[in-house]
């Protein structure tokens, strides 16, 4: 065997097994609907920048996994000011307040995507992850309700919200419990499913 065909053939390996782990971010014009008790939210996805992400969110959301869990934590500033709302646990389906957060054993873990480009900004849709390992991002996520350029290079951003940002920021003022993050009533995302962008009314507003 000579040396090019050799190399074409190590090539071609190289190309399938590169092919094969590429994930699979599905129809680029598609978009998540979040249906909530306080209204709908819209995302469209960043597969460029983060396309192991948005193919693990829709993956997670073709199979139902969000439907029932909640939004879990209202995060706020240092003056109180909220800057993100997080959901997308399980444990807030049926598990004890005291697990929320920490998602469940051997979830799959997607490793970092961040950004050198993007920002965490209004609207923003990133991973949540352990603090001490960046590559532990498994179904959480969060959404920006302002700017916040601590978190870049953080997280990994994957969607954006398109639609919808006045029931996020709605949610974000919801009271939590006494010394607590946890909204004092339940914020719950009945469904989430996807849809092709020109299929869905835009028209309530952002």
């Amino acid at each position: 065997m000579t040396g090019v065909v050799r190399a074409l053939i190590l090539a071609a390996l190289c190309g399938l097994i590169l092919g094969s782990c590429k994930p699979n971010v599905g129809p680029r014009d598609e978009v998540a609907v979040l249906e909530t008790n306080y209204g709908r939210i819209v995302f469209e996805f960043l597969p460029d920048d983060a396309p192991r992400h948005v193919a693990n969110f829709k993956e997670l959301t073709r199979e139902g996994f969000y439907n029932g869990t909640r939004f879990h934590k209202i995060v706020k500033d240092r003056r109180n000011s909220p800057i993100a709302i997080q959901g997308g646990d399980p444990n807030t389906i049926s598990g004890a307040p005291s697990t929320w957060g920490y998602g469940q054993p051997g979830q799959k873990t997607i490793p970092a995507e961040f950004s050198k480009t993007l920002r965490h900004s209004r609207g923003t849709v990133s991973a949540a992850r352990r603090t001490s390992d960046p590559n532990s991002a498994t179904s959480q996520f969060f959404i920006c309700v302002t700017d916040d350029p601590e978190y870049d290079g953080q997280f990994s951003i994957f969607a954006r919200v398109i639609d919808g940002m006045n029931i996020v920021e709605s949610i974000a003022k919801a009271p939590t419990l006494t010394n607590s993050t946890v909204p004092l009533d339940p914020v719950v995302v009945q469904r989430i499913y996807l849809v092709r962008r020109s299929e869905l009314d835009l028209a309530s507003g952002n």
